[in-house]
């Protein structure tokens, strides 16, 4: 399948993307002309002050859900912030433009990424899945994959310069989207491969894809996904110990949607006690919590998992209604601003980074709230910037890194 080859004439008659580079070098040059840059035209205080509150809140979470469990180290958490802020500053200073036309390299790196647990010697199968390296340490090369996927779809779908309206194009453009969804799912990783299909959605709804086209791709969507169930249903099999196994989905994905779909009937000492805990804690908050420190769900082993996929509970439990209120605030605040980025942004392709990161953030945020809720099914996805997990934080950072390099780089075409 070839990259789309979008050649949009201007109404000049002149090739928009060349005019465009050539407005884009003369006001650059008239602003190197005018001396450096000041500070507020590199940094977004706004965005610099919320997203180091959110990371020193989370923080605070993680070592408070880490107390105890040794299978957990507070201060690989803290190396992870650590080595983000330097990859975030490295990204901030470069110039993403740079990458506006590396869309065949930055599919290639994608699926690199991706495929690169199955190779022997390195690549390390836990629970099931294999999404692991072992490089001296254990690496998830399908969390650093999200960078390139948002890169590669905005890259994608700005070539179109917002005019994503023909049909043969858009199946195009979305089979391209697919490849990186496709490859997580050989491992099989379905919370990072949902990640990376909000993050297609977002750039395509954002890029200019027609509505009927969506619309279209969502009855589609569905349609697939009864389809698994059935299929599955026709291809099951018995093994030699009497459990009944599936060919496509795993028997947990399974017993994870029918409780999330039948609650009320759900086994709460079996399938259905991972939700009960969470919920449990969640309710035992109460207004202001117990106290940093003081769960009991998560200290006496009952919460699953408390510090990645239940940390949400960990907080509620903690800090009470009060202090998930502070934490969703901060969350809002932070999208509000970097939406604000991306409506000032001048470049559609920085504009689409932007909006498949945040997009990305409030997918992950309303899905790990959602689950510990009960309002969605229960995933892998962890919360961004508390949940524990060197990989996952280092990537929240590049993120920041990219937005940061679209704020920065923006202003030196003198936004201000």
């Amino acid at each position: 399948m070839s990259l789309p080859q979008i050649d949009t004439l201007d109404p000049a008659g002149a090739p928009a993307p060349r005019r465009a580079a050539r407005h884009v070098g003369r006001a650059g040059t008239q602003r190197a002309s005018r001396g450096p840059l000041p500070l507020s035209g590199i940094i977004s205080w706004p965005f610099v002050i919320v997203a180091g509150l959110l990371v020193a809140y989370g923080l605070v979470i993680c070592w408070s859900a880490v107390q105890g469990d040794d299978r957990y180290s507070f201060m690989r958490q803290a190396g992870g912030v650590c080595a983000g802020l330097v990859l975030m500053a490295l990204v901030w200073a470069f110039d993403y433009r740079k990458l506006a036309g590396a869309t065949k390299p930055l599919l290639v790196i994608t699926v690199v990424l991706i495929l690169s647990p199955h190779l022997p010697v390195i690549g390390v199968t836990t629970m099931g899945a294999t999404s692991w390296i072992n490089i001296g340490m254990q690496v998830q090369p399908g969390e650093f994959a999200k960078v390139t996927v948002v890169l590669f779809a905005a890259s994608l779908v700005a070539r179109y310069n917002g005019q994503l309206g023909e049909l043969r194009e858009y199946c195009k453009v979305v089979g391209l989207l697919l490849i990186p969804f496709i490859c997580i799912m050989t491992q099989p990783d379905l919370g990072t491969g949902l990640v990376y299909l909000f993050i297609s959605a977002t750039v395509l709804v954002m890029g200019g894809a027609r509505v009927k086209y969506l619309v279209w791709s969502v009855v589609l969507l569905v349609a697939v996904i009864v389809a698994v169930f059935f299929v599955d249903e026709l291809l099951k099999y018995t093994t030699e110990d009497g459990t009944t196994e599936y060919r496509l989905l795993k028997n947990y994905q399974r017993k994870r949607l029918f409780v999330f779909m039948n609650q009320g009937s759900a086994d709460y000492s079996a399938e259905g006690y991972n939700l009960q805990q969470a919920m449990i804690a969640i309710g035992s908050g109460g207004l202001f919590g117990k106290g940093l420190g003081s769960s009991t769900q998560s200290s006496l082993g009952f919460l699953p998992e408390a510090p990645t996929d239940f940390i949400f509970c960990v907080l509620a439990e903690e800090l009470g209604f009060v202090g998930v209120l502070g934490l969703v605030t901060l969350y809002a605040v932070l999208v509000f601003v970097c939406l604000r980025i991306a409506r000032n942004c001048g470049n559609l392709f920085g504009m689409l980074v932007v909006c498949a990161v945040v997009g990305m953030w409030l997918f992950q945020i309303l899905e790990n709230i959602g689950m510990c809720c009960g309002l969605m099914p229960i995933t892998g996805i962890p919360l961004p910037f508390v949940s524990y997990g060197s990989s996952f934080m280092v990537v929240n950072f590049i993120m920041l890194g990219l937005i940061g390099s679209v704020y920065c780089h923006e202003s030196r075409l003198g936004r201000g």
